[in-house]
């Protein structure tokens, strides 16, 4: 059970970081895309040009502050995560000391054996 679970949750968190990934990319070029604008925008003088300028201007800014949020509470979700796993960890290993010592003498046998066979 604890094998299923843990292979969905990577499976979950591998597909957390692809997305993060690629929005950070979509949004890296969106950034570079509307700061071209109103930089090539600056000199123009028209006050519809200024205005549409300004507000490209504040929504950028609006969506870089929500964004930067999102990423500093999706890191601390993870954090939290990655904490309660390894306390978890942690208390079985306390609960149960010969299973663990029984658990890692057998990986050190089969890693011992591969590394034998090379």
């Amino acid at each position: 059970m604890a094998e299923r679970t843990s292979k969905a949750q990577q499976a979950s968190t591998s597909r957390t970081h692809e997305s993060t990934r690629q929005l950070k990319e979509d949004l890296h070029h969106l950034t570079q895309t509307i700061e071209e604008l109103v930089s090539a925008t600056a000199d123009d003088s028209r006050s519809n040009i200024k205005e549409l300028r300004a507000r490209a201007e504040q929504r950028l800014q609006d969506t870089r502050a929500r964004l930067e949020a999102r990423g500093e509470r999706a890191y601390h979700d993870a954090r939290d995560s990655v904490t309660q796993q390894a306390d978890a960890c942690d208390r079985y290993v306390h609960d149960n000391p010969w299973t663990s010592i029984g658990i890692g003498a057998a990986v050190g046998v089969v890693v011992g054996m591969l590394i034998g066979r090379r």
